[in-house]
């Protein structure tokens, strides 16, 4: 069997697979360009749909961003992370991480914006972790860490050290414009590091429709205020904890594991 990850990107090796091998399954496993910006008007990526057996997304709204024909052969199967102990967290401060590559879909500067719009002294700090994708976005992230000092911009690191800072900050931040299911969400959640995201399908999927953790995109202004009230407002800060502890048995990975197992099932 094939499993092509990407419907538009694999178009070519799907089109070849099932030319060659007519009987044999393929499944074509679903990313957030495919969902959210490709379907449905790209012809590789919805000639992708139609050619697999089976679709795979990664979180549970992505099925609304399919045509009604193609939910009935979908599966969805979140991704997982091995779960780290909590740690507690330092009181009378907020220490927030992003974790992405600095380029337009992950739109970094909405963060930047908001933490430019905090009081003086306010003890929120931004870490930033990923590589400059985008020149310009890495100028901008530059140029803001040296006028704010709560600030930094780290670049890429290993994925472990990645993991055990996540785990040590109190909120992990996800602006993005587009998520097919942020894995970065997932280890933040089993990790016991609580989110602020951008209202989008990918985040929603992901955290659920009543999580309370959620900013209208790009709106800079509704960030700072969610910021400035998971400083101030302990309980909130519960109640985020509380929605991602809810959503934590979705991120096991033996339900992963089940859910590969089955879709190889259904196909062989």
């Amino acid at each position: 069997m094939l499993i092509a990850l990407h419907a538009r990107r694999s178009y070519p090796a799907v089109a070849g697979w099932r030319a060659r091998f007519p009987d044999r399954p393929v499944a074509v496993v679903l990313t957030g360009t495919d969902l959210y910006r490709d379907l449905p008007d790209d012809a590789a990526a919805s000639e992708s749909l139609a050619l697999g057996d089976r679709l795979v997304v990664l979180q549970e709204e992505g099925l609304r961003a399919l045509p009604q024909a193609q939910r009935a052969k979908t599966r969805v199967i979140y991704q997982s992370a091995g779960a780290l102990a909590p740690l507690d967290k330092t009181p009378g401060r907020l220490n927030c991480v992003m974790v992405g590559h600095l380029r337009q879909e992950k739109d970094p500067l909405t963060a930047l914006r908001a933490f430019a719009r905090l009081p003086a002294g306010e003890p929120i700090t931004l870490t930033h972790l990923g590589q400059a994708l985008d020149p310009a976005l890495g100028a901008a992230a530059r140029t803001f860490a040296q006028r704010e000092p709560r600030y930094r911009w780290l670049g890429p690191k290993p994925h472990g050290w990645t993991r055990q800072f996540i785990r040590r900050a109190h909120l992990l931040l996800i602006p993005s414009l587009m998520e097919g299911g942020a894995n970065v969400i997932v280890e933040a959640v089993t990790a016991g590091t609580s989110v602020l995201a951008s209202r989008m399908p990918g985040n929603i999927g992901m955290l659920g429709r009543r999580y309370p953790g959620y900013f209208p995109l790009g709106d800079d202004g509704a960030l700072a205020r969610l910021l400035l009230r998971c400083h101030r407002d302990v309980t909130f800060l519960r109640r985020l904890d509380a929605g991602c502890r809810s959503r934590r048995p979705l991120f096991e990975p033996r339900r992963e594991r089940a859910g590969l197992l089955s879709l190889l099932q259904e196909l062989l």
